[in-house]
């Protein structure tokens, strides 16, 4: 075992330095802005009651508050994820930025990156966050940045327009006054729930709505006030749940569940399973009938479920039957081939139908940054596009490359 040098870990500029240089080796950080500003500011004087070996962690959150329940509300993000956003944002000298979410590091990095000549605002729901924001804020020198109490969903158009906007907290919606705020070249990046899965996607504005730029995996806690999701969820069994916030999908607990008890069907589709978080999206939103399938360990030890639900996994379900994804180990597709497991009366229906879209990810679309997205605001076309998912204030769609 490699003996650790307690000095390195007491010295936060070390462990900056050596922050820095590791999101630069993985790619996080890919720009000399950004990689200045994680250098600049302190850290962990956003995270007190962390370590320093927490608080430097590339890939760890910092805990800032939780609900009743014991539930994250408040997060210190991971480094990683942060530079991957700051990077998507491409935020320069001079420009007017408002973060939705606050916590105080991502501003104070935010206020690096625009100069003395550039603006920050950070607004937040909740007042023990904004206090804290502030607090770390000022003590650690950035007291130019300006904090604001508020519900995120409405913006704070006292600043708008903005050049950039950023969110920090998994957002359902994209609200009007977030369209409204940015100047007509601004960009917007949000991590966005789509059917229970998530992605920081970098809008620039295109006419009245969104095109996207870039889009990344993102793991955020959930929007409150307002613009909280409206998701349902369904408890199959004790350990068994499916998801979804797609209103064209019709959730039958009972008959799943009964589905499940099924002797299961097995398809392999020939196809290469690999790149899991792109394929998972591309599932997603492809899916006609698309719910998000999670189970717990001591449910897949038993066997009911395969290991990818541990997770969540994509499912296709009808009234009374359902499919998802698995994998297995072949060489013959490049290492690993995708398969579907299906359960239910119309369990090989499903199963060709998912099994088709398995194939043509694998044949058209198997690459990182296939995707499009567009966010159309206002009402919603009658029919709905099968392609399109509704949200309050208009639509997203997808499209592959």
């Amino acid at each position: 075992m490699t003996a650790v040098d307690d000095s390195t870990i007491r010295d936060p500029k070390r462990l900056r330095a050596e922050m820095v240089r590791a999101l630069r080796d993985e790619e996080a950080i890919t720009s000399d802005s950004v990689a200045a500003a994680f250098a600049a500011v302190p850290r962990h004087q956003f995270a007190p009651e962390a370590s320093l070996e927490l608080a430097y962690d590339l890939h760890r959150i910092v805990p800032v508050k939780k609900d009743e329940n014991g539930l994250n509300v408040s997060v210190m993000s991971a480094a990683h994820l942060q530079g991957v956003m700051l990077e998507q944002a491409d935020i320069a000298h001079g420009m007017k930025v408002l973060e939705i979410g606050s916590g105080g590091y991502n501003a104070a990095l935010i206020q690096e990156l625009v100069g003395s000549d550039g603006e920050v605002t950070t607004v937040d729901i909740d007042r023990d966050i904004v206090d804290r924001a502030r607090l770390c804020l000022d003590d650690a020198g950035y007291r130019h940045v300006k904090t604001v109490l508020a519900d995120g969903e409405t913006g704070v158009p006292d600043g708008a327009p903005y050049d950039r906007i950023v969110v920090t907290a998994a957002a359902w919606d994209i609200p009007p006054s977030w369209i409204d705020g940015l100047t007509e070249k601004g960009r917007l990046v949000v991590p966005l729930t789509v059917c229970g899965t998530t992605r920081s996607i970098a809008f620039d504005r295109d006419g009245e709505g969104l095109l996207s730029r870039s889009y990344r995996l993102a793991h955020f806690v959930p929007m409150q006030g307002e613009g909280a999701a409206e998701e349902r969820k369904a408890v199959l069994r004790e350990g068994v749940v499916v998801q979804t916030d797609d209103v064209r999908v019709s959730l039958n607990a009972p008959a799943l569940n009964h589905a499940l008890d099924t002797p299961q069907l097995v398809r392999w589709s020939g196809a290469a399973w690999d790149l899991p978080d792109e394929l998972d999206l591309y599932l997603t939103l492809n899916l006609p009938r698309a719910v998000r399938l999670h189970a717990a360990k001591d449910v897949v030890d038993q066997g009911l479920v395969k290991p990818s639900a541990l997770v969540g996994v994509p499912a296709l379900v009808s009234e009374n039957s359902i499919a998802y994804r698995t994998g297995r180990e072949n060489e013959e597709t490049g290492g690993f081939e995708s398969g579907v497991i299906a359960h239910g009366p119309q369990a090989e229906a499903l199963a060709d139908q998912y099994a088709q879209l398995l194939r043509r990810w694998a044949e058209h679309h198997r690459r990182r940054g296939a995707a499009t997205f567009r966010y159309l605001p206002g009402p919603a076309p009658s029919p709905l596009p099968q392609d399109a998912v509704l949200r309050r204030h208009g639509i997203v769609t997808a499209s592959w490359a």
